[in-house]
Formats: structure tokens, sequence, C-alpha cells
């Protein structure tokens, strides 16, 4: 008796180079921004402190670079094809608790509250524009 080879690969349908570019540059601007705001919480300046206490986070600059560390590694992941999708669900996870925590003081909602949704949809645009896996798993 003869068994078949087992194959993993997902079935794709064919993909434009247009619409791969498309994702690659929104997952770009996406990356960009989000080791930017990554950075900035690894350094201890005042703007940063400044910008968090009224929304109830503690003053310490540990836990901001802990809160960096923490994005940046995710953004390198998201970046990384192999692990995208990971790096995709970490994210969103980190953008999830930005929003919880808008919604705790009461901010503006579309200019302040959803501004972690609209990252979030960014981000999982051009992971779909770009990864043909995703694209069959939401077929």
């Amino acid at each position: 008796m003869t068994t078949m080879p087992h194959t993993a690969t997902a079935e794709t349908a064919p993909t434009s180079s247009g619409l791969v570019w498309t994702g690659r540059a929104l997952s770009g601007l996406v990356v960009l921004f989000l080791l930017f705001d990554g950075a900035i919480k690894l350094v201890p300046l005042q703007v940063v402190i400044d910008t968090v206490v009224p929304l109830g986070w503690p003053a310490d600059p540990v836990t901001w670079r802990a809160l960096g560390v923490v994005l940046i590694a995710s953004t390198l992941l998201y970046a990384y094809p192999r692990t995208a999708v990971l790096g995709a669900i970490l994210i969103t996870a980190y953008l999830g608790g930005a929003v919880a925590t808008q919604v705790r003081v009461g901010s503006p909602l579309f200019s302040h509250t959803l501004f972690g949704v609209y990252v979030g949809i960014v981000l999982w645009a051009g992971l779909w524009l770009r990864d043909p896996r995703i694209r069959a798993l939401l077929r």
C-alpha cells in the first residue's frame, strides 16, 4: 500500500504584484509608525511621561521601556514574513490595550479612542494583501 505525501501548502489564488506591493507599502507604514512609537518609549522623554500620566499610567520609565520593547519585538515579528501572523496578533492585543485606555478616560471617539482600531485595520489589510496564506484562510 502506498501513501500520498502530506503537503502543508494552502491553496492560493494567483496574486497580482500590485496587490502585493500595496500590502508591503501599508505594512511598511505600520512598521515605521510602530517602531517610532516603541523607540520613543525606550528614551525617558518628558513628553512621553506628560502624555501617559493623564491616561492613568505610571510615570515610571521602566514601565514605558518594557512596553517599548514589547511593541518593537512584536513589530519586528510582523515585519518578518514567516512570523508576520504572530506579530499581527501581538500588535492587535497591544492596540486593544490602547483602545481600552482611551475608552476608560473618555477620550474623543474618532480621533483618539478608535486610532488603535485604524492602525489595526491597516496592519491586517497590509498582511492580507501581501500574504497569500491569509487570503486563502479568509476566502
